[in-house]
């Protein structure tokens, strides 16, 4: 019989009853998804991790504070045998063998009547991995092949061919601060199943050249002070990709509704009576300075933080920043879109009473390969932006949080 490879099933478990044995550590693994597949779980141990026990306090398994019992096992379809008692397993097993309950045992997969695969998710798929050779179950090795299918799954580069998985519409996908490997799972599957991908240049660039051939790639690219695509023309061009039956990503950097127009191209998207869907990204607002060793909040330094955009000088009608309530926050600011502006911006802070020798930190191309960090304060920031030609994209960080950590070498900028 062990030479025997397992036969692969789902189990429906709704409503059925499932008995666990034991509430250490194999049961706070497993009650996860047995809980998610609406299974009627009854636990039979004398004691439980604070984990388990926080799934009984909350109504998700019947906890029966005691040893297991002969009868235990009755009228159950599915048991977890996984006490520490020896003894108990086995007798436990042989009432499963009795009544026709599937079995699994921790402590002895060959006396078991069914294993556990590994298992893993994604996009409605559930992926589960069994050996077939019943002599070399290595849970690592399966472990492993499970891992490399979700992870092709969730990044797009296994894809079933000839297999629509989505219907038209659009996705405005947040591609996070520029490297390729901080955009969320959803977001790079949904980009490996577009037919058109609509891509700002402060998106993750590397990620185009991944997709396939038959992809059309759209450059609405907005760069300071040279040529652009106006706001107008990427609504219409959303509007008029989805229209012919296309799945269409709105490829933008960081998070869409974070100084994104995000909602401008919803709002449009939603007046042509086009379904979007938003999907949420890592903001260069935290990750930036993250990635260039600047915490934006820390305990007893900073309670807060506030994000602003810089792209309207504060002595700009069209301003709608309070400069003069932030020179009063003792917290951090966090400044995009404002290398321009920064002159203006430190002369502001200070005339309302922000010290002059504040810390700024400039971190430019933030996360990529070509990430540099410039520091200085609030009345040197101006000419060291001209000294060290900084460009953008850069995050500017306001506040003692820049002098937090390990500071970077003054020789270099």
């Amino acid at each position: 019989m062990a030479q025997n490879p397992a036969y692969p099933v789902g189990l429906r478990l709704a409503g059925r009853r499932v008995v666990v044995l034991g509430g250490g550590q194999v049961a706070q693994r497993r009650l996860p998804a047995l809980i998610a597949a609406g299974a009627d779980i009854h636990l039979v141990s004398p004691s439980a991790t604070p984990s388990v026990e926080a799934m009984a306090d909350a109504g998700e398994v019947t906890w029966h504070r005691r040893r297991y019992a002969e009868g235990d096992l009755t009228d159950a379809w599915y048991a977890l045998i996984a006490t520490s008692d020896p003894q108990a397993n086995t007798q436990a097993s042989a009432e499963g063998e009795a009544h026709r309950v599937w079995c699994v045992r921790s402590d002895d997969a060959d006396a078991a009547t069914a294993w556990t695969p590994a298992t893993g998710h994604s996009a409605g798929v559930t992926v589960a991995v069994l050996t077939t050779d019943a002599r070399d179950r290595d849970p690592r090795r399966t472990a492993a092949i499970r891992d490399a299918v979700v992870e092709g799954l969730h990044d797009g580069t296994l894809v079933a061919p000839h297999h629509r998985t989505r219907t038209a519409g659009v996705w405005l996908v947040g591609g996070g601060p520029g490297d390729p490997d901080l955009i969320t799972v959803r977001g790079r599957r949904l980009l490996a199943e577009a037919d058109v991908v609509i891509a700002d240049r402060l998106g993750p660039r590397d990620l185009l050249a991944e997709l396939p051939s038959h992809v059309e790639v759209i450059d609405a690219a907005k760069i300071p002070y040279g040529r652009f695509m106006a706001q107008e023309a990427i609504n219409n061009a959303l509007i008029e990709h989805a229209k012919q039956g296309k799945a269409v990503v709105r490829l933008k950097g960081g998070d869409p509704y974070v100084f994104g127009r995000g909602m401008e191209e919803l709002q449009a998207l939603a007046e042509a009576g086009i379904p979007c869907t938003v999907v949420p990204g890592i903001s260069s607002s935290i990750s930036v300075p993250g990635a260039a060793g600047i915490p934006v909040t820390h305990r007893g330094v900073a309670h807060e933080f506030t994000v602003v955009s810089g792209h309207v000088a504060p002595d700009d009608d069209r301003s709608l920043v309070d400069w003069a309530s932030l020179a009063k926050l003792t917290g951090t600011l966090v400044i995009l879109m404002g290398v321009d502006k920064i002159g203006k911006i430190a002369e502001a802070l200070v005339a309302h009473g922000k010290p002059a020798d504040t810390p700024v930190a400039l971190v430019q191309e933030g996360t990529t390969a070509t990430q540099r960090r410039v520091d200085a304060t609030l009345a040197t920031v101006a000419e060291r932006v001209r000294a060290e030609d900084v460009k953008p994209p850069a995050v500017i960080v306001i506040g003692p949080v820049v002098a937090v950590g390990p500071q970077p070498d003054p020789t270099r900028a």
